[in-house]
């Protein structure tokens, strides 16, 4: 499965959503000029979450401490399996939302 072309395709149909290459390798999403997420490879995605947000996904399985950031708000998610798409896209949704709606900047 290429799990890079199945979520730039999703996230793409988003509106205002481009990409561009990130700055550690890979692909990184944006909206509004602030990133959504990032892809490494065909198998991780990094994203940032807010504390709160960030314990639950880590807690419900959906995402992992990031792989280097572990204390951070960062959490990667692996692509191992098709549910970790869901989960990806589930959390990178949350983001870009947050991030149309101004939420992240308060």
């Amino acid at each position: 499965m290429d799990n890079k072309a199945v979520l730039t395709d999703e996230l793409l149909s988003w509106s205002g959503v481009t990409t561009g290459p990130h700055r550690f390798g890979g692909i990184e999403f944006m909206v509004n000029g602030k990133e959504i997420g990032h892809l490494h490879g065909n198998q991780l995605v990094d994203l940032l979450l807010p504390k709160a947000k960030r314990d639950e996904a880590v807690s419900t399985g959906k995402a992992k401490v990031h792989h280097i950031l572990p204390e951070s708000g960062w959490v990667s998610v692996y692509l191992i399996k098709e549910e970790d798409i869901a989960h990806a896209l589930e959390l990178l949704r949350y983001n870009y939302e947050r991030l149309v709606t101004g939420e992240a900047d308060s």
